[in-house]
């Protein structure tokens, strides 16, 4: 298999970070530096930053309920809290899709690469959905340019349409088909609104409210609801 897709499988990152490491010089095979694109043959030895690197066992796949203060990150020499030093879980797992510091809710972490790599690819257009609550009342109008699509200037881009309800005052539910950098506070702050609270409810097949997590909390998909996130990523279990 390819290089990239090898790295996937052992559930160090997707396959789009892979190539991002094996650029950077990280990974060598049998200890010879690589070009993305070559194969890992049987027997091969694969490294990263000097450590070997093997396929996983059993897939995994966990719903972690991220709380406001940890970072999605361990690149972050400051961040205090990280996803990974927090969950200590002994099979090495990746998240697919990211949740920024201030923003809590539903993580999907996985041992398997191409399960990760299939739900951050934008062009599946996977849904995840949000509670948010902003600083002041919304209207109809406010809605209806959220969904239509908001132009970003930082990113030089129009948000993707979606689908929004109002759930109070100041207060609704948004789906989304795309993960920008922090999309729906770009978005808010561009319509003149600041977000005071921003959590993950859905992703895909995945509800929070399914294993009535509480923040910090962490569960093993169950059999069934792994089949259908698989089933829904294109994938086979």
């Amino acid at each position: 298999m390819r290089l990239n897709q090898y790295i996937a499988s052992c559930g160090v990152c997707s396959r789009r970070e892979a190539d991002k490491l094996i650029s950077a010089g990280r990974v060598k095979v049998n200890d010879n530096l690589v070009t993305p694109g070559l194969k890992v043959l049987e027997g091969d030895n694969v490294t990263i930053d000097g450590k070997q690197i093997r396929p996983q066992g059993k897939k995994v796949v966990l719903a972690y309920y991220k709380p406001v203060g940890v970072v999605c990150t361990e690149k972050d020499e400051h961040a205090a809290r990280t996803v990974t030093s927090e969950i200590k879980y002994p099979v090495r797992v990746t998240y697919a899709g990211r949740l920024d510091k201030d923003s809590e809710g539903l993580l999907i972490l996985s041992n398997d690469g191409n399960l990760i790599n299939a739900m951050m690819k934008g062009a599946n257009r996977h849904e995840k959905e949000y509670e948010v609550t902003v600083d002041k009342k919304i209207s109809g109008d406010f809605l209806n340019r959220m969904a239509n699509g908001v132009y970003l200037e930082e990113l030089d881009q129009t948000t993707r349409g979606c689908k929004l309800s109002k759930t109070g005052p100041d207060s609704y539910r948004i789906i989304l088909t795309q993960g920008l950098n922090r999309q729906i506070r770009r978005m808010c702050e561009t319509l003149g609104f600041k977000v005071i609270k921003l959590k993950r409810i859905r992703v895909m097949t995945v509800k929070l409210s399914d294993y009535n997590l509480k923040p910090g909390q962490l569960v093993e998909l169950s059999d069934s609801d792994m089949a259908k996130l698989y089933k829904a990523a294109g994938l086979n279990l």
